[in-house]
């Protein structure tokens, strides 16, 4: 198991300019793996029984130029590409797409704002302060279980000025948070040539696929998405061949209301079952091809769903794709919101606390037509610290994100190789493969024993110099 670590990490040593910086990465993202609270890096030193003057230079590790989170997000990609047993629909690896919303209290915190929380759970306001991130995750596993392993997060709302610091005029406009997602998961699919992107209803809108679009022109890399219409969906049937008579021809047909349809053509619904939410589901589906998106009009696929009395219209950018897969990969859009839970829970994933004195403090009552504090930042030295800190917040949840798919790709390979995993008392236990919150378990209960089995192994001795050496490495993290 821990040679399996030592040879997912390892090949991370090109991403860093200096051995001293991939020691501490290696460091931190073993750490964020087994930490058994989520109270800063402290924890990392408790849980690996670090020497207690190694905290100033885990604080640096996030802030330093040693390294960069795209080379960092183009080493995961690779390694996952080699090492994770992938979820292929039609030669297509299948990404899962969402924004996540974390509140934050930090008056100095850049990229905190005010956010809507769309969430029907009664427990969580209307409105929060906090950080919004646009995650793309890649479906791997097998027939026993499938997660969404995290590939990358990323802060995508009320860093728009800071963002245009580093931008010309022409350049500053930042996009959407729809079209952002968009941008980022066709990035990911050029790492793996061809995908799916499975997305929320939130995320069909006209000004997506025009992006997808603009992509599809700019790159061989093809993406199709697969996502859910809303209730009140109006699409368009396809012109008539011929117009009579004089002018321009028609760009659409006519109009129809797809939730009427579910009463309307009820007799040309098909019966089927399909693998859905872990169960063998009855559903009744009709599939049809029609235009959508008002001033665009492009072609889409419309399944409309019947499932245990609940009606659903979902969506696929790609005319090819049968109507059962797009019924079966929507139903693996919520294995992301799984992933955001044990992120949360399991590695405490977004328990940062980085600031910096150069921020205007938040104005919780800062109305839309004034003016934002961060324009008036004017000196360099502040603007770089500023950024500094973006690169810390975001770098701190790079790592977890590889921490994540850490164990879930160890706990696919080792959970029927190891008994040890099911030593503590769950009252629904998984018989096939364990979940990121057992094998976390079994880590802090056992990584120093493998420790000892494995001493010649590269990351045993990364963590054992930390552990032995009273005197700190000064070796500066900048290169």
């Amino acid at each position: 198991m821990l040679k399996y670590m030592n040879e997912l990490l390892l090949p991370f040593r090109a991403c860093f300019s200096r051995q001293a910086t991939f020691k501490w990465f290696v460091v931190i993202v073993i750490g964020f793996m087994l930490r058994s609270d989520h109270l800063g890096v402290t924890s990392v030193i408790r849980d690996l029984s670090l020497n207690s003057r190694c905290y100033e230079t885990l604080i640096h590790f996030f802030r330093s130029s040693g390294w960069s989170i795209s080379s960092l997000r183009q080493r995961w990609l690779q390694v996952v590409r080699q090492h994770a047993p992938l979820l292929v629909i039609q030669n297509r690896v299948v990404l899962v797409g969402d924004g996540m919303k974390q509140a934050k209290e930090g008056r100095r915190m850049p990229g905190v704002k005010k956010l809507h929380q769309e969430s029907e759970n009664v427990s969580k306001g209307d409105y929060i302060f906090g950080h919004l991130f646009g995650a793309i995750g890649i479906l791997v596993g097998d027939s026993r279980k499938w997660f969404c392993l995290p590939l990358f997060m990323n802060l995508q709302d009320g860093v728009q000025t800071i963002l245009g610091w580093k931008k010309s005029k022409s350049e500053a406009q930042t996009p959407s948070h729809v079209v952002q997602m968009i941008e980022q998961g066709f990035e990911a699919a050029k790492g793996f040539g061809q995908a799916l992107l499975l997305l929320d209803r939130y995320f069909l809108s006209v000004p997506a696929l025009e992006r997808l679009n603009a992509c599809h022109l700019a790159s061989e890399t093809r993406m199709h998405l697969v996502t859910k219409a809303k209730s009140n969906v109006v699409a368009y049937e396809r012109p008539p061949a011929k117009k009579p008579g004089r002018g321009r021809p028609p760009k659409k047909g006519q109009a129809v209301k797809l939730k009427e349809l579910f009463a309307t053509r009820a007799a040309d619904f098909q019966t089927t079952t399909l693998p859905l939410y872990g169960n063998e589901e009855t559903v009744q589906f009709l599939c049809l091809d029609l235009l959508w998106g008002q001033g665009l009009y492009q072609e889409l696929r419309f399944v409309l769903v019947v499932h245990e009395g609940r009606c659903s219209i979902l969506v696929s950018t790609d005319l090819s794709l049968a109507a059962t897969d797009i019924i079966r990969l929507y139903g693996y859009r919520f294995k992301i919101e799984c992933t955001f839970r044990e992120m949360k829970q399991v590695t405490h994933a977004f328990g940062y606390r980085f600031w910096s004195k150069s921020m205007p403090k938040l104005n919780r009552f800062l109305r839309k037509e004034e003016v934002h504090p961060l324009e008036a930042v004017t000196n360099e030295q502040d603007r770089q610290r500023i950024q500094k800190t973006i690169q810390a917040i975001e770098g701190f949840v790079m790592c977890q994100c590889i921490a994540m798919g850490l164990l879930q790709l160890i706990a696919l390979r080792f959970s029927g190789r190891t008994s040890g995993l099911f030593f503590r008392y769950l009252r629904t236990p998984s018989h096939a493969v364990v979940s990121e919150a057992s094998f976390a378990a079994y880590l802090r209960k056992s990584i120093f024993r493998l420790f000892a089995q494995n001493p010649h192994l590269s990351i045993t001795q990364i963590i054992k110099s930390k552990q032995e050496n009273a005197d700190v490495e000064r070796d500066s993290l900048v290169s």
